[in-house]
């Protein structure tokens, strides 16, 4: 719903009250004059890997920090801090790490919990994701890690894996989103996964999926297909115009639409910053990437090795390529990916009672302004 000259009344952390019309006095208030522009609910990001030169996999409450203040200023008011496969030494010390950014974060995008991403995945569909880590799920392995670290709100699995599926169960029953990700699974494989393990969810779409193969005289449908299949099933895509064109952007917005897509940067720490060769994961161990054409690249171009988006990019493109309406953009970048996250009860939309998480923004989707819980950090 567009309302024009509309005013927002926050108190607090909190949404207050909206009012349709403007009054030209409002006692005892500061007063943040949107001056015609777009208005509209935080942007939440929930698959990202860092920013601004930082990567959550570099193990530092700075690097949570200061990847938190580069996308606030791109209007993202809430993102899930993501991990890359890794040993089972850094992810502990990931969680340590988190706990303490969470507590110290007050200048950026605040965090709702972390995304693992691996290492239970397809050696064929690994991507940028580095093979030496890659393993089935294992309980003996899992229950540690889980039992480690009460901030894991999601998980990335290719469900067609050994134990993927037990796996999945297990998260499910936890409260945490099982997602379909790296994955050379066939549809037979994903639809069990979807109606009988909890996997509903997938990890950005296209990328590091299977898809329709043939396997002597016979054809399979893959993950991608099985995506579009289940009409329930939510997707996420990296809408930077790089990973899908056009034409892909186009394509899974006619058959899943804003209500089933969220938007996600999967951005890696190049994210705000200039072209170059830089590092994929944490500075010690992490693996050697370039960045051109606004993309983070392998060295030898083999593949994307995650993007150097930001949310405002997203909406941009989405709607630019696409043709999508700047509403539905805004949805799939807001209260989408909060309801698959399960926090629509405080962020996602503007209502009263809800979490004062906003973005004010121009008609090129230049960010301005950004709100989070009720503080304006961000003016440009």
């Amino acid at each position: 719903q567009l309302m024009k000259n509309a005013a927002i009344v926050m108190e607090g952390e909190k949404i207050l009250d909206i009012l349709p019309e403007c009054k030209a006095m409002f006692e005892d208030c500061e007063v943040l004059d949107a001056q015609g522009q777009y208005v509209t609910p935080g942007f939440i990001d929930i698959h990202t890997h860092g920013a601004g030169g930082h990567d959550f996999m570099d193990g530092t409450v700075e690097a949570y920090l200061g990847a938190a203040q580069m996308h606030a200023r791109h209007g993202t008011t809430a993102l899930l801090p993501t991990t890359l496969t890794s040993t089972n030494e850094d992810l502990l010390n990931t969680f340590a790490t988190y706990k303490e950014a969470k507590a110290q974060n007050r200048s950026g995008a605040a965090f709702l919990g972390l995304h693992l991403e691996g290492p239970y995945f397809s050696y064929n569909q690994r991507g940028a994701q580095d093979p030496k880590y890659l393993r089935n799920p294992r309980p003996e392995e899992y229950e540690t890690i889980l039992a480690a670290s009460d901030d894991i709100v999601r998980w990335s699995v290719a469900p067609e894996l050994d134990g993927a599926l037990e796996f999945g169960r297990r998260l499910a029953e936890g409260g945490i989103l099982p997602s379909i990700g790296h994955t050379d699974a066939i549809y037979e494989q994903v639809e069990e996964a979807y109606r009988h393990a909890g996997y509903t969810h997938v990890t950005h779409l296209f990328s590091c999926m299977s898809t329709i193969t043939r396997r002597n005289a016979y054809r399979y449908a893959g993950a991608l297909e099985a995506a579009y299949m289940m009409d329930d099933m939510t997707v996420e895509i990296i809408a930077d115009g790089v990973h899908l064109p056009a034409s892909l952007l186009k394509y899974v917005c006619k058959f899943k639409g804003p209500d089933k897509i969220a938007l996600v940067t999967d951005s890696m720490r190049g994210a705000g910053m200039p072209e170059g060769e830089t590092i994929l994961g944490s500075l010690k161990d992490g693996q050697r990437v370039i960045i051109e054409d606004g993309v983070a690249k392998l060295p030898d171009r083999s593949a994307f090795a995650g993007s150097v988006a930001t949310a405002d990019r997203l909406v941009r493109t989405i709607v630019s390529l696409a043709g999508v309406q700047l509403a539905d953009a805004v949805k799939m970048m807001t209260l989408t990916p909060a309801r698959i996250m399960k926090v629509d009860d405080c962020k996602g939309s503007l209502a009263v009672g809800k979490d004062a998480d906003i973005v004010i923004f121009d008609e090129e989707i230049n960010v301005k302004t950004t709100i989070i819980g009720g503080k304006c950090l961000t003016i440009h």
